[in-house]
């Protein structure tokens, strides 16, 4: 076996990558070869920027369709548009998530419906999106599941308690999708720490230069380090599967 492992004519869906970690994760697939379909939020709005953003890919046949993974009838609709289009898929990754800051010690303040909505997107949907699309991934034979977790998972540090315990179950679905779909496919998830982009509301610059000056590598993450990372997952790390690889500069050390 040669590495890098080759990424041309397989078909790469990012679920959330109109933006942030799943756009650098959807833009390194496609240097790499792949056929990349990215998901946006519904709206026409959405839909042009999505497109917008593939048009500045490498390479050709990329595709852009809305979906929303707390909704089930849309990613079947999902999987029915790839399958028309493409009629495989060979690796998923799973980048779709939201929260908000909750400090930990102020209990009222993390209320039924924001628990519900957090496991709803954050563990819900991702388990959705992996049983929607298992069977396609099962039939290519070298099928690959990655999913983002977060070290706030493994630390429970982290914007909310309830954000926390998603991560820390996305970690052991990881590993118990790793055993139920072996060997066809591979699942693998990849935690980060903090990263630089405005996925948690409220925070800025202050904050990474904080974080960074208590960082071992004295800087937080970049979208396209936590991508390569997921892209090694289908190009190196083709004896793995079950494990979650950390990208967090030493943060949890």
């Amino acid at each position: 076996m040669t590495y890098p492992i080759s990424l041309k004519d397989k078909v790469a869906l990012i679920v959330g990558g109109a933006g942030g970690i799943g756009a650098a994760t959807a833009r390194q697939f496609a240097e790499g070869g792949a056929r990349v379909v990215i998901t946006h939020r519904a709206g026409p709005d959405k839909a042009a920027a999505a497109n917008a953003l593939l048009a500045t890919f490498a390479g050709r046949e990329h595709a852009a369709f809305a979906a929303e993974v707390a909704e089930t009838a849309t990613l079947i609709a999902l999987r029915e548009a790839v399958v028309a289009r493409y009629g495989r898929l060979d690796i998923l990754v799973n980048t779709a998530g939201f929260t908000k800051p909750v400090p930990h010690a102020d209990l009222e303040a993390l209320d039924d419906e924001l628990i519900d909505r957090m496991f709803r997107v954050n563990w819900r949907g991702q388990f959705a999106a992996i049983r929607t699309f298992a069977p396609l991934l099962q039939a290519s034979g070298d099928g690959l599941i990655v999913s983002v977790s977060s070290i706030a998972g493994t630390t429970g540090a982290g914007s909310s308690i309830a954000y926390c315990a998603t991560k820390a179950g996305i970690d052991v679905m990881t590993k118990s999708l790793a055993r139920a779909l072996a060997p066809q496919v591979r699942v693998l998830g990849v935690a980060p720490g903090v990263v630089d982009t405005g996925f948690v509301p409220g925070r800025g610059a202050d904050f990474n230069e904080k974080t960074s000056a208590t960082t071992p590598l004295k800087r937080v993450a970049t979208a396209d380090d936590v991508a390569a990372a997921i892209l090694s997952c289908a190009t190196h790390l083709t004896f793995s599967t079950g494990t979650t690889i950390t990208v967090d500069g030493g943060r949890s050390l």
